[in-house]
């Protein structure tokens, strides 16, 4: 691993959400921070029922994270925020009757050159860097345990009919098991945080390709919303990019 870079990079990023092309509602919540420290993913399980209901109570969770606890601890309050909008998702749940209702996150916060990152299921955070891409979280999935397990190979993962099965949400049970990492960060450097909708319709050499030929971070999510839509985008897609510039 490189050695951890300065703090004073600057991180320019912008996010966007669609419902698709065939979905009637988008599920997906993005939150984006004009400061530049802290953005997030959230995919709603629409097929649990109310779906947008979930995602959007984790990220006004997250969203209350403040400068002093995301420069102390980021890690730690990203995995306790998330572990609050567990509770908070199962509450709602049960004062509307019983309903299930779980989300994907992936969570992003920037403090002192270093990327800290917090998830549950399948949303998905990229590191692309001097024109390779990383992909940094790993898929709480049904079809990646198989991987993992050399039960099928990662071809045969791409289609399996079970392939958006996640074996982690938030508010899926009383407690989530939130995985974390942080990673240094480098002048140049692109962060990417979506949901499935994008990564099920477009490879890693194709996202590759379009955060290179990007201007900024709004040019790259336009890029990446648009190939999406043409590719079909049979479910909500977000994206949030996020580039590491120098002062």
């Amino acid at each position: 691993m490189p050695k951890a870079p300065p703090a004073m990079l600057l991180p320019e990023g912008a996010g966007l959400t669609h419902r698709g092309r065939v979905r009637t509602r988008n599920e997906d919540a993005i939150l984006t921070d004009p400061g530049g420290t802290l953005w997030a993913v959230s995919d709603g399980m629409g097929g649990h029922g109310h779906g947008d209901i979930a995602s959007d109570i984790v990220i006004d969770c997250l969203a209350g994270i403040s400068d002093e606890d995301a420069g102390a601890d980021p890690e730690g309050i990203l995995v306790a925020r998330i572990e609050h909008a567990n509770a908070m998702v199962r509450q709602r749940a049960a004062r509307m009757g019983g309903s299930t209702m779980g989300a994907t996150v992936v969570a992003l916060i920037m403090s002192r050159g270093m990327a800290h990152l917090a998830w549950v299921g399948d949303s998905r955070a990229y590191l692309h860097r001097h024109g390779t891409l990383r992909l940094l979280t790993r898929d709480h999935t049904l079809v990646q345990d198989l991987v993992e397990r050399g039960e099928i190979s990662p071809a045969e993962a791409a289609i399996h009919p079970q392939s958006h099965v996640v074996t982690r949400a938030v508010g899926g049970t009383p407690l989530v098991d939130v995985d974390s990492l942080h990673v240094p960060l480098a002048a140049g450097d692109w962060l990417l945080l979506c949901s499935d909708g994008l990564t099920a319709c477009l490879d890693d050499p194709q996202i590759a390709r379009m955060l290179q030929g990007a201007d900024d971070p709004r040019d790259a999510c336009r890029r990446l919303l648009t190939a999406t839509l043409a590719a079909g985008a049979p479910d909500n897609v977000s994206v949030i990019a996020v580039r590491m510039a120098a002062p």
